[in-house]
């Protein structure tokens, strides 16, 4: 039997020998540090035995499928010590996740000191060195297993798999879990953990099933990455948009108003102005026509459309078709209705590409398990458009929709923040989708080709596609690591059948146009939420809510720092006199915190000679300046949309 390895070696070996054995008769090192193992491609148990020619990896921490291997041991020894210190808790889901790992309970909430003991529990656990066994029943014989441990939520897991399947079981000790794996060999190879935080969440992630205690932590080989990566957690409860938007007073909600429904406040209502007319400006400069279209239709509409059919669960709809003589949702997307703007007049070939844009407020009934801050809510405003093309201009249509995402981002200094996927249909699911195979196919070819020929990195993902056709969404991910897509330029030549659009060719025959759905920018709720996360409120000037604060030394300079607020205004710049008794380096240092990139300190000598005394957070003191001379450099910053490097001194900490 001829085992080759990863860097090309090969061992060979008489007899079937398991995955670990070959593992230490490399090297001992090897095998102390191996968590799972990868045969011609699939990652399998230590426990695995090799039986015939194959190609072998073994998997350490430093692989994502040995992390994950690692982490998900991790997850079997809190369960362990959660049914030690609470035998009543029933365990429900352990997964490993890019994280870490996490187990649900149903169990009571636990407190911060609650999590501390059961890390003290999991530590004795470890010690001991239990190693883990696996084993399999027969289904009913499993069922009959957990039932005996009183574990419904194990025993539905199990019932919902088909008859006649063998489960797996772990088993470390006297505690058993039904597990896939794969595990390590023993517990002691756990070398640095921890409990992060307990919240609820529902089973199996249903709002309309039980909700359990779910706690997550995290686990590293060396303690010194556990170390790192706690300070890395610190940085990211200070970058938290839902943390940091309310104490920036950007955004808050009410219960009475609703989950999912934020208010924007002043700040932050300044700072999606600021985008909207950005983007408006810009797309005009690229030929965009403006619509303004209604934020509700009748039940008609979305059943031409399809999204009666594929999308109604998403959308609120006000009134019952069994009841009412007309029912009418709010819009979940804009493109219906622009198709009826197109339709107004008939087109010639002569008339395309047609860019319509339109600053869309959206509404989408999601799960209330799934809102978050700025980034999953029920009403949000998008930067939306659809192009009407004929089919051969299509491509380089596409790519100027590229072009225009890839500017947003590069403005925004983001650009290196996302990634790109071709979100392709799934054959196997024909019901999902509408129109045939070969255009599906045709059209994914084509995106592919755009995106290469961009040098555009990307992946392909099937199922992820809209019914109507393939699209790219831009990927990012926010200070958790969860991935939400910013952007989509969505591929479709299907829909123009269903809404009979057409346009008249050169010879005078009737044309199916393609159509591009497209966000230059997408939502503008999760794209402050990213901007918040991005630069942990130290935003570039030009898109500061309040971009110079100007303190006066005492109240004999109020009038001299209101002339120098109206000079700043009468430009453009977005500022405040801070007229408060308080002392100067009180002042300062409150400006520092509400991180306003430049204050502006007026006093005798600065009236005297008609200047200002700049401080800012990206140079510290920056000195005595005209009044014209740091508004032409300000406006310059703001114009050019500049991102300036902020320099760590004594004066801007």
């Amino acid at each position: 039997m001829k085992i080759t390895l990863k860097d090309g070696s090969f061992k060979e070996y008489p007899n079937p020998i398991s995955v670990i054995d070959i593992a230490a008769d490399i090297s001992e090192g090897l095998a102390r540090m191996a968590c799972a193992g990868e045969i011609d491609g699939k990652v399998v148990d230590l426990r695995t035995i090799v039986e015939s020619d194959c190609e072998l990896s073994i998997l350490t921490f430093n692989d994502e499928a040995g992390k994950a291997a690692y982490r998900h041991t991790t997850s079997h020894v809190l369960a362990e010590a959660v049914k030690n210190l609470y035998p009543d808790a029933k365990l429900a889901i352990g997964p490993s996740i890019e994280s870490g790992f996490y187990y649900d309970f149903e169990c009571q909430p636990f407190s911060r000191e609650d999590l501390d003991a059961i890390e003290k529990e999991m530590k004795a656990i470890i010690k001991k060195g239990a190693t883990l066994e696996k084993f399999t029943l027969p289904r009913e014989e499993a069922i009959a297993l957990m039932k005996e441990r009183n574990e419904p939520y194990k025993v539905e897991l199990i019932e919902d798999l088909p008859a006649g399947e063998t489960i797996s079981f772990y088993k470390q000790g006297d505690f058993v879990d039904l597990c896939a794996g794969p595990h390590l060999i023993s517990t002691k190879a756990i070398k640095a953990f921890k409990l992060i935080s307990a919240s609820g969440a529902y089973w199996r992630g249903n709002e309309k099933n039980k909700m359990l205690t779910r706690i997550y932590g995290t686990s590293f080989a060396k303690k010194a990455d556990l170390d790192e990566y706690l300070v890395h957690l610190e940085d990211i409860k200070k970058r938290d948009h839902n943390k940091l938007g309310r104490e920036m007073e950007i955004f808050t909600t009410v219960d009475v108003i609703g989950q999912g429904l934020p208010l924007l406040l002043p700040k932050g209502t300044k700072m999606v102005q600021t985008l909207q007319r950005w983007i408006e400006d810009e797309e005009e400069k690229r030929g965009y026509l403006r619509t303004k279209t209604p934020l509700m239709a009748k039940s008609d509409l979305y059943k031409i459309s399809g999204h009666w059919d594929h999308y109604k669960e998403g959308m609120f709809v006000l009134g019952d078709e069994e009841k009412d003589k007309e029912v009418f949702a709010l819009r979940p997307m804009t493109c219906p209705f622009q198709y009826y703007v197109y339709k107004n007049s008939q087109k010639s070939y002569r008339d395309l590409p047609l860019r319509y844009g339109e600053t869309s407020t959206l509404f989408r009934n999601e799960d209330s398990g799934e809102m978050h801050g700025l980034t999953r809510v029920r009403q949000f405003t998008i930067s939306e458009g659809h192009l009407i093309v004929r089919p051969d201009q299509m491509d380089e249509e596409f790519k100027g929709c590229l072009d225009l995402a890839r500017y947003c981002f590069q403005t925004l200094g983001l650009e290196n923040d996302v990634t790109y996927r071709l979100s392709k249909w799934d054959p196997n699911n024909r019901d999902k989708y509408i129109g045939d195979a070969s255009v599906w196919e045709e059209t994914q070819q084509r995106i592919r080709t755009i995106l290469t020929e961009l040098g555009i990195d990307f992946i392909e993902a099937e199922g992820e596609a809209a019914f109507y056709g393939p699209k790219v969404d831009i990927q990012a991910k926010n200070v958790y690591g969860k991935e939400d897509t910013m952007i989509t330029i969505q591929w479709d030549a299907l829909i123009a059948e269903q809404f009979d659009m057409y346009y008249i060719d050169q010879n005078g025959e009737k044309v199916r146009p393609y159509i591009i759905h497209r966000t230059s920018l997408g939502c503008y709720e999760r794209t402050l939420a990213w901007l918040i996360e991005k630069y942990a409120g130290l935003f570039p000037t030009w898109l500061c809510p309040e971009q110079v604060r100007i303190l006066p030394i005492s109240e004999k300079y109020h009038d001299y720092a209101h002339k120098v607020e109206k000079e700043l205004k009468e430009n453009g710049i977005l500022c405040t006199v801070d007229e408060r008794a308080e002392k100067i380096g009180y002042k300062i240092r409150e400006t520092r915190l509400n991180r306003v990139p430049y204050m502006l300190v007026v006093g005798q000598k600065e009236e005297e000679e008609q200047k200002v005394s700049v401080r800012s957070r990206f140079a510290g003191d920056e000195g005595q300046k005209s009044i014209d001379e740091f508004i032409s450099a300000i406006c310059k910053e703001i114009r050019t949309k500049e991102i300036r490097e902020i320099t760590v001194t004594e004066e801007s900490k």
